[in-house]
């Protein structure tokens, strides 16, 4: 599978602090291999939009679509508890 930024996906990305961002890269390489990986915990979030959510870690989620062969990756953000 291939990936590709939404507009606007970086800017939010760049809002979080450095070790957020590092394990998102590390999250993202998951993604791209397994979508199943066991710490994504990826799973449909808005099944009528196609949007999915998965971790980057017990605080912050991404959120993706699947276009084809590539996961658009749409927002990131700290998941309310």
């Amino acid at each position: 599978m291939k990936h590709r930024f939404s507009k606007g996906f970086l800017d939010e990305l760049d809002s979080f602090p450095v070790l957020i961002e590092k394990k998102f890269q590390k999250q993202l390489k998951f993604l791209l291999s397994d979508i199943r990986y066991p710490s994504l915990r990826a799973k449909k979030y808005l099944e009528n939009k196609g949007v999915w959510q998965a971790r980057v870690d017990d605080n912050v989620r991404f959120y993706f679509t699947i276009e084809g062969d590539t996961y658009v990756l749409v927002n990131i953000k700290y998941h309310p508890k």
